[in-house]
């Protein structure tokens, strides 16, 4: 055991045995038994896809409940868990912006019902599918048209 200066809190100096012992009884993660949520497909490896999705000539673009209730839709066929939501109309016009986090990242959308049109980022990592979001989201605003970018985030070749 080691002492602090004087008017100092005693520390005690553990060694690796110690430190490892400790973590076990208070449930930390070794360092193997951490989860890795990245990807590896094709012989890259990644954090997760992030969808990048234009949609135009929509529907129920200035509901923020209909909003919130498809995008969560749209997590759950991909296979994500949701955390938690937020969301914020603007006035004049009605636009929406909102985001559900979740524990394979996130899906957010900003829409200008004054030009009927939505943007929609879509980023997952780990087991979750996140091209299952794009009929969900098809079906719940009915675009007449979708752009649709991919990015692999944290690519390491």
């Amino acid at each position: 055991m080691a002492y602090g200066a004087p008017g100092q809190p005693d520390f005690e100096v553990l060694d690796e045995q110690e430190i490892a012992a400790s973590e076990k009884r208070s449930g930390a993660a070794s360092e193997e038994e951490r989860l890795d949520f990245f990807i590896k497909r094709d012989g890259v490896e990644f954090a997760g896809t992030h969808l990048i999705i234009d949609l135009w000539d929509v529907s129920r673009i200035d509901d923020p409940a209909h909003i919130e209730k498809s995008l969560c839709d749209a997590a759950v066929r991909a296979g994500a868990t949701i955390l938690s939501s937020d969301f914020h109309v603007f006035t004049p016009n009605n636009g929406v912006s909102g985001v559900i986090v979740l524990s394979e990242s996130h899906i957010s959308i900003h829409t200008w019902p004054e030009r009927n049109f939505a943007a929609v980022d879509v980023f997952m990592c780990g087991a979750a599918q996140p091209h299952r979001t794009i009929e969900a989201l098809k079906e719940a605003f009915s675009p007449s048209r979708v752009g649709l970018t991919e990015h692999r985030r944290g690519l390491t070749v």
